[in-house]
This record gives structure tokens, C-alpha cells and sequence, in this order.
């Protein structure tokens, strides 16, 4: 073959394949989806829901122990009571039966009365923090529903207590 051949040959080859080849057309990219309207974050206005009875963990402290022979509620349970009553105020449809209890020491009568008095006492503390009196109940079970049982000073101040029961929310 000769050099004109040979050029004549790679002419051809060339035009060949680019003949073959394929053209690749660019598209654009696709557009974006619109981006969503703008939601407004939720605004909390600082007041309690009834959500917050189970995930608000001072809320969810819902016992209050008591010394001895002692109705006075002790200072370490002010917080909780602030709580409480702040949640009566924010939900005026809330209603709370507060249970009275008292260990096995003393006559059963007495244990009762204590426990009322106990009951009462938190009652007082809620609506000293702004609770109101019509949303409060007071019960005594006095020394009929121990949490323990047995006979020791460490049981005896677990039943002790009076009980914060939401009766609605």
C-alpha cells in the first residue's frame, strides 16, 4: 500500500467511525421539587398538657413522705408541690384525689386521722402554690394499704406518704 492508499484508508476509517459513534446529548438537570411552605415551630406558651403527667419528671413525682408522727410537709417536697399546682392552674379541668397514709404504728383510728391530716396538709402546700380547693380531694387510708410490710423503720417510712392521684387530667 502506498502512502496515498494509506492515507486515503485512515480518511475513511475515521469518517467511519465517527459515523458510528454516538452523540450524547446533555440534558439539564431536572429542577428541584419546591421546597415545602414554611411551618411555624410550635409556640409553647409555658402552660402544662396532660402529656406532661408521664414525661415532666416533676410531675411524675407523685409521693410525698412525711417524718414520724408528722403531718407537716417536708421542705424538700416544695419543688414538687409548686409542680402540681402549677399543672391545677394551667389545666383548671384537673382533679387530684390526694390518698393519706400512715405506718402500722398506732391505733387504727389514729391512723387515719393522721393520714387525713397528711392529705390535708398537701392540699394545703397545692393551693398555697395557687392549686385550687375544687380541684382537690382528700382521702385517709391511714395504715390500710402499706407499700411494705414488713416491721422496720425503713418499710415504716415508705408508707408514710400520701399519694398525688390524677382522677382527670
Amino acid at each position: 500500500m502506498n502512502t496515498t492508499s494509506r492515507v486515503l484508508f485512515a480518511l475513511a476509517l475515521s469518517v467511519g467511525l465517527a459515523a458510528c459513534a454516538k452523540k450524547v446529548k446533555e440534558e439539564p438537570a431536572p429542577p428541584a421539587p419546591p421546597a415545602p411552605p414554611a411551618q411555624p415551630a410550635p409556640v409553647s406558651d409555658g402552660r402544662y398538657t396532660p402529656a406532661d403527667l408521664d414525661t415532666d419528671s416533676c410531675l411524675r413525682q407523685r409521693v410525698v413522705y412525711f417524718d414520724f408522727d408528722r403531718d407537716n410537709v417536708k421542705p424538700e417536697f416544695n419543688a414538687i408541690m409548686a409542680c402540681h399546682a402549677k399543672y391545677l392552674r394551667d389545666r383548671p379541668s384537673a382533679r387530684i384525689t390526694l390518698e393519706g397514709h400512715a405506718d402500722e404504728r398506732g391505733s387504727r383510728e389514729y391512723n387515719l386521722g393522721l393520714g387525713e391530716r397528711r392529705g390535708n396538709s398537701v392540699s394545703a402546700a397545692l393551693q398555697a402554690n395557687g392549686g385550687s380547693a375544687s380541684q382537690l380531694t382528700v382521702v385517709s387510708y391511714g395504715e390500710e394499704r402499706p407499700v411494705c410490710t414488713v416491721s422496720n423503720e425503713s418499710c415504716w417510712s415508705q408508707n408514710r406518704r400520701v399519694e398525688i392521684i390524677y382522677t382527670a387530667r
